[in-house]
């Protein structure tokens, strides 16, 4: 059981890596599509939301990686 959660974790911990990543990628595509050219607001946009997209899906990995933890602590106290 503890292996199980273990690798539970470990694999959150990867995807809470991943959604991190992919939105600071997000935001620097947002911050050169700002500098280079203002008319194209529509793809900043879509880059925002991406960015948001990202940083939710990041406190959702998060969130279960710490309720794996807290029950890894249960089991093995």
């Amino acid at each position: 059981m503890n292996w199980f959660l273990a690798l539970v974790v470990i694999g959150l911990a990867i995807m809470v890596l991943v959604s991190l990543v992919r939105g600071i990628v997000a935001f620097l595509q947002t911050t050169k599509l700002d500098l280079n050219n203002q008319q194209d607001m529509v793809r900043a946009s879509e880059m925002q939301a991406k960015q948001n997209k990202m940083m939710f899906a990041r406190i959702k990995y998060q969130a279960l990686a710490i309720v794996v933890v807290a029950i890894l602590l249960a089991v093995n106290q």
